[in-house]
């Protein structure tokens, strides 16, 4: 689905992400982990369309979507959440969702005035899926609550539902469990995998939580200095020694093996 070949990104005489090169088949979840500083967020900035890479080249599907922009990558199914999420605080959870399809008729200032019973149609069919996804989500009863009332793990649910109201072909996930209380990061994971098997979501997400990404995720690619470092199984990257000391040091590393 994703192959990122390559890829620099330069700050000034800083190498953010400095030759990184990887594969994200279609329909895995791939784990991306590494120490902060390792470049992960910036390399998902770079393939979401947020940052041009510096060089290096970057397909979907076997198009080159290299340096496009966000709107245009949202358009073919590539989508991203954040680490801290970013909801419409002030709408309720159903207008956040019912916000997220683009070209809506009653967008235009003309449907408004005089074909209103077209945006009425619309917006009745988008109101069904939106509470379609909110019971999906299995937080249906927040609907009317205002997102900014949410919780941390309720909002990144929220964030998890926006990529549903478009159908999305591949998901880039920040630390989806950051600041989230372990029930509900295991209904988080449970409506990642569900949109995985029966809905056929590729998924990629950086995440420092081991027992998540061990529970999800296959492969797990570790990157460290804005490189690739290894890729394998949960437990092949937990027992690889490059990994061992990326993470914890030279110092370390024998007795994090040893444990």
């Amino acid at each position: 689905m994703i192959v990122v070949d390559d890829v620099h990104k330069h700050f000034g005489g800083f190498h953010a992400v400095d030759g990184a090169s990887l594969t994200i088949a279609e329909g895995s979840i791939t784990g991306l982990i590494g120490p902060n500083g390792a470049g992960k967020t910036t390399l998902f900035n770079v393939v979401a369309g947020v940052l041009k890479p510096t060089s290096g080249r970057v397909s979907m599907a076997g198009e080159d979507i290299t340096g496009l922009p966000p709107h245009a990558l949202f358009a073919k199914g590539l989508l991203r959440t954040f680490q801290i999420a970013h909801e419409f605080h002030s709408m309720t959870v159903r207008e956040n969702l019912m916000m997220v399809p683009g070209g809506q008729s009653g967008e235009a200032l003309w449907n408004a005035w005089f074909r209103r019973s077209m945006v009425a149609g619309e917006e009745s069919a988008l109101l069904k899926k939106a509470d379609e996804v909110l019971e999906f989500l299995t937080i249906d009863h927040l609907a009317d609550e205002k997102a900014g009332n949410l919780s941390g793990g309720q909002k990144k649910l929220l964030e998890l539902g926006r990529t549903m109201m478009v159908d999305a072909r591949v998901v880039f996930l920040d630390e989806v469990g950051a600041g989230v209380n372990r029930t509900l990061l295991n209904t988080i994971g449970d409506a990642i995998i569900r949109l995985n098997r029966e809905r056929g979501y590729t998924f990629c997400m950086i995440e420092h939580d081991m027992d998540f990404i061990g529970r999800l995720c296959d492969p797990v690619i570790c990157m460290a200095e804005g490189k690739v470092l290894a890729e394998g199984t949960i437990a092949e990257i937990k027992a690889n020694e490059h990994v061992i000391e990326a993470y914890l040091g030279t110092g370390l590393k024998n007795k994090a093996v040893a444990e």
